[in-house]
């Protein structure tokens, strides 16, 4: 049902949605100029390699008195704007459509964390990778990695329609308040660099 039901309302949302993607990227393209998206590589369900798509929200690093700039410095004013408002990951609409991701699951990590993760952790791979998640109602990026990979565990063993409902509805709730969007300090949420022994 689950694979069904994504990308069906997708498609009745696409009035709405695909106009606010045209907006933006025309935006983002006036602003930072080309490419508008940006692409990575990322693990899918059972770790399944797929190209997930986002609006670009930072400027190229650049190198100045002997080091790159950082993710802070390299954000751009409607970057802020567009993850503050999670508009950035509109383009993840076609990852959805195509079967890489779900409207509700585990958000995709970093392929680098793949071999960090514990045998529980590596559990949140059992479903589908969302655009949100029951850890982006409970905290998103304030939250620590253990209470992040607890949460996503929890959600593959308790998922349910009606869940997936009421986390899309807490996401919009927690879109409007911009609440969670980064770690105090952190301009983007901090690197997971496995479990402590």
């Amino acid at each position: 049902m689950k694979r069904w039901f994504d990308p069906a309302l997708v498609v009745l949302a696409s009035p709405v949605w695909v106009p606010m993607l045209v907006v933006v990227a025309l935006a983002i393209g006036f602003t930072m100029g080309r490419p508008v998206i940006f692409s990575q590589v990322r693990p899918g369900i059972h770790g399944k390699l797929f190209r997930l798509f986002k609006f670009r929200t930072m400027r190229e690093p650049i190198l100045e008195a002997d080091r790159l700039s950082t993710d802070a410095e390299r954000i751009t004013a409607l970057g802020r704007f567009l993850r503050a408002t999670s508009l950035d990951e509109l383009p993840e609409l076609w990852n959805v459509l195509v079967g890489d991701m779900s409207l509700v699951g585990p958000r995709p990590l970093l392929t680098e964390y793949l071999p960090l993760y514990s045998p529980e952790q590596a559990r949140r791979h059992e479903m589908r990778p969302g655009l949100t998640g029951w850890a982006q109602i409970n905290g998103r990026n304030a939250i620590t990695w253990d209470e992040r990979f607890r949460l996503d565990v929890w959600y593959v063993d308790n998922w349910s329609l009606g869940l997936d409902i009421r986390i899309l509805m807490g996401t919009f709730v927690k879109v409007i308040l911009r609440e969670g969007i980064s770690a105090e300090g952190q301009a983007t949420m901090s690197r997971f660099t496995g479990n402590a022994k």
